[in-house]
């Protein structure tokens, strides 16, 4: 079966990602990552399968990962659902211009355990086989601050 037809304007986003990234927050040290992202199209379905895992720079040690869906929704428009192990569930709509993709989260929930997260904003471009991104987020008592930032190729 292949891939779905609605999900023409975001094939520019297919594959698999890896890539160095940095983190900081006025909460905690600064930190370097190195990256995985895969983009796999739903089989005949309208819809991109999402993952993204991390791991320390120096020891190799994992650090995040989160899991979703990015959905086309109109002329230029994508949502994007996405749940991570810390306890977060976020819900994105935005826009689609051209291989830029810009994000918003409209839902971010925690279980009781999970750090106060308020709201996420990610910006993703791709340019060939590079992939570049920068995300900010509000939480634990700041406003929308830049927490990463990220360039990838694509493998």
């Amino acid at each position: 079966m292949g891939m779905h037809p609605d999900l023409e304007p975001l094939t520019f986003l297919v594959g698999t990602w890896h890539g160095w990234g940095h983190g900081e927050y006025p909460t905690i040290e600064d930190f370097d990552y190195e990256e995985e992202i895969s983009f796999i199209p739903g089989p005949g379905k309208p819809f991109l399968a999402y993952a993204q895992h991390t791991r320390n720079t120096h020891s190799g040690d994992p650090l995040h990962s989160e899991t979703g869906y990015l959905r086309p929704s109109g002329s230029g428009r994508v949502e994007m659902v996405l749940a991570q192990p810390s306890g977060l569930v976020e819900v994105h709509t935005g826009s689609l211009e051209g291989q830029h993709l810009h994000l918003r989260s409209v839902v971010v929930e925690g279980t009781p355990t999970a750090k106060d997260v308020s709201d996420v904003e990610r910006h993703i471009e791709v340019e060939g086989d590079h992939l570049s991104y920068r995300l900010a987020l509000a939480g634990v008592g700041h406003g929308l601050t830049t927490h990463l930032v990220a360039e990838l190729t694509r493998r």
